[in-house]
């Protein structure tokens, strides 16, 4: 099997993880989207980057969603970082693609 060959089906599998995991924390942060709109939980879209400032301001006013919201953020900030990782790597080997093309 050709270098070429090999990379573009790395790569294609990474695009297909990455669409996969897309999906699952979609799902994942949807659901748990859902309890706290339920339960009218309302917070600044950048507590969810701060687990700090989460913990000390948004979770002492809704002690009873406090797992839906440490779940919500937890989701959002691995799905983003997941992201990124994987388009750095479908980057990098896409651009190691074009130099070894034949």
């Amino acid at each position: 099997m050709s270098l070429f060959l090999t990379l573009f089906t790395v790569i294609t599998l990474l695009f297909l993880s990455m669409l996969f995991l897309s999906f699952y924390f979609r799902v994942k942060v949807l659901n748990n989207y859902q309890i706290l709109v339920r339960h009218r939980v309302e917070f600044n879209a950048m507590d969810v980057f701060h687990p700090e400032k989460l913990e000390r301001e948004v979770i002492p006013r809704y002690p009873n969603q406090a797992q839906a919201i440490r779940d919500f953020s937890k989701y959002i900030r691995l799905a983003i970082k997941m992201a990124s990782v994987l388009m750095v790597l479908i980057t990098l080997l896409g651009a190691v693609l074009m130099y070894f093309r034949e």
